[in-house]
């Protein structure tokens, strides 16, 4: 059984997930790593190794229930406890809802929204029984701010940020916390890849999506150059609301992306919705 709380991260061999890991390690977290395909962990293990921390890699494949019972129970074999859950595993796509095939569509979903709640669903009874835990999911401002072509995507998005809005308040009676962390811009292999490759599918696009695909292709670039933050950016983010003594509901994790948002959302923090339902489950 592990002497230091656990955390369990999804979606750790690139990017947010495997600075996440290494950070929380550095934080004291016995933290466990989990990747789908656990043959690329070497350039976890890669920074680990730079970092001086030691990470545990699982494989996880978020999409499949068997995947995340299998998971959930190896580490509270090895371990005993949950301490952190890191909702981060996700799948980009661009795409128009007339061009968003069902397979599309429900590989989104599945990896975005499913995947967070099957997981959530699994580790949850283990922090209610030990009466804590801190569930933190990664989202995005595209889960406050629907955006053109990337409808599939915000649509995951905006079903997490319910559901942990939802969940929130009602969690907090057994002693668990749960986080939002809302990036704008990041700037790591995995949105590059998804840039890449979503660019020939808007590119073949007819008119008139065709000249409106290339126009907001050319503004984000120059959105994700001028304002992207790095994987590591967020990871350090993360790492400090998972210490944190009562931290906020939501965490928007730029001031970019807080200006984006600021028109929508009055409470940055979503402390004030957090509490209304608080209050009433308090009675």
């Amino acid at each position: 059984m592990s002497d230091k709380p656990v955390a369990l991260v999804t979606g750790c061999s690139t990017g947010v997930g495997l600075y996440t890991a290494i950070r929380l390690a550095e934080a004291g977290y016995k933290a466990v790593a989990t990747m789908r395909d656990v043959s690329k962990q070497q350039a976890l293990f890669d920074e680990a190794a730079n970092a001086g921390v030691e990470i545990e890699v699982r494989p996880l494949d978020v999409c499949h229930q068997a995947s995340i019972d299998t998971a959930v129970a190896a580490v509270m074999a090895a371990h005993g406890r949950i301490d952190l859950l890191v909702n981060n595993a996700g799948a980009g796509f661009l795409g128009s809802v007339e061009h968003t095939g069902d397979a599309d569509l429900r590989r989104t979903m599945e990896t975005n929204f499913f995947g967070v709640w099957n997981l959530t669903r699994a580790v949850l009874p283990h922090m209610r029984a030990q009466g804590s835990g801190r569930i933190i999911s990664v989202t995005s401002v595209g889960g406050l701010l629907g955006q053109p072509f990337n409808e599939a995507y915000c649509a995951a998005k905006f079903a997490v940020e319910g559901m942990m809005e939802g969940l929130a308040p009602l969690a907090a009676q057994f002693g668990v916390q749960v986080c939002l962390v809302e990036p704008g811009p990041i700037n790591t292999e995995f949105v590059a890849s998804v840039r890449s490759t979503s660019q020939d599918a808007l590119a073949a696009m007819a008119e008139p999506y065709a000249t409106l695909a290339q126009r907001y292709m050319a503004s984000s670039g120059n959105v994700f150059a001028t304002y992207g933050q790095t994987g590591d950016d967020i990871a350090r983010i993360i790492a400090d609301l998972a210490v944190a003594e009562g931290p906020d509901f939501r965490t928007i994790t730029s001031d970019f992306a807080k200006a984006m948002v600021a028109s929508k959302v009055v409470d940055p923090t979503g402390n004030s919705v957090i509490k209304i339902f608080n209050d009433r489950l308090k009675g």
